[in-house]
């Protein structure tokens, strides 16, 4: 069911791009919307692990800096049938924890120096699992591919915005076409980038519970995720992840931004404390 919805959103998140292109220029807008689409998403599948990386300062962890690290990824790896991924360590006190990669066979998990001074044995075997169940399920790609997509959106819906104030003229020469070319610009330039971010923290809320099931099931110990993911909370709110940033705040195992109330209701992750419940509540 997971896998069915994150297919329809996705296809949803495409759809209102090529749409949005088509209202702002016709076909030939449509055209060039999908296009767009097709590059970004070329870019996010063979450059975006490259990319979040070298952004977060991210170098190869040796085994004999972190044994537990490399322990606990290659029992859960074994398990699963998966290639041993490439491992980084991120020199940052906030404990936070991401995978990226476009395959099983190219995936990276990254982890801070936090991480490692904070978590039990279960805990941190609990965060590893979280993040290779990204991998094994293609969440890496899916999720950077709907960030590629909502980012095409957000362009045009700014495109929208240019078009607003330099498109003046042309109003003044045919008012009522004007007036309706203005109504249809200012809704993409409002509504598009709402659009669009709703759809895409569906699809990563999804995928982060679904992280968080396969997670506990590949350790036998769901607690052990629970614990961890409390700690996470309460460290991140006191110390965000220094800057970070919103657009790869989605690969996390929790949100790295500082956030009320009010914007948690449009954070990338649901709510720590449902993830929990879920967690403590499940059967193995």
């Amino acid at each position: 069911m997971n896998v069915l919805k994150t297919g329809f959103l996705l296809a949803l998140l495409t759809v209102l791009l090529v749409f949005l292109g088509h209202l702002m220029g016709g076909a030939q807008g449509a055209t060039f919307a999908f296009a767009f689409a097709l590059v970004m998403n070329f870019i996010a599948y063979w450059f975006s692990d490259k990319i979040v990386l070298a952004m977060y300062r991210a170098k190869p962890l040796g085994e004999a800096d972190a044994p537990a690290v490399y322990r606990a990824v290659r029992e859960i790896a074994a398990r699963t049938h998966m290639p041993m991924p490439k491992l980084y360590w991120i020199p940052t006190a906030t404990p936070n924890a991401f995978a990226t990669g476009r395959s099983p066979k190219h995936a990276a998990v990254a982890v801070t120096s936090g991480l490692l001074d904070i978590m039990g044995e279960e805990e941190l075997k609990g965060v590893l699992a979280h993040e290779l169940s990204h991998v094994r399920n293609r969440d890496t790609l899916v999720m950077t591919l709907a960030a590629a997509i909502a980012g095409a959106i957000m362009y045009l819906a700014r495109m929208a915005q240019w078009a607003m104030w330099f498109g003046g003229g042309n109003r003044e020469r045919n008012r009522g076409s004007g007036a309706l070319q203005l109504v249809v610009l200012l809704l993409i330039a409002i509504l598009a980038p709402i659009a669009a971010m709703l759809i895409q923290l569906a699809i990563s809320r999804t995928r982060e519970y679904g992280a968080d099931e396969t997670g506990a099931r590949l350790t036998g110990n769901p607690y052990g995720l629970a614990d961890a993911l409390e700690k996470l909370h309460q460290a991140a709110r006191a110390h965000p992840l220094p800057n970070a940033n919103p657009a790869t705040a989605h690969l996390f195992i929790v949100n790295p931004l500082s956030a009320g109330a009010i914007a948690n209701l449009f954070s990338t992750h649901p709510p720590v404390e449902e993830r929990v419940r879920r967690l403590r509540h499940m059967r193995l």
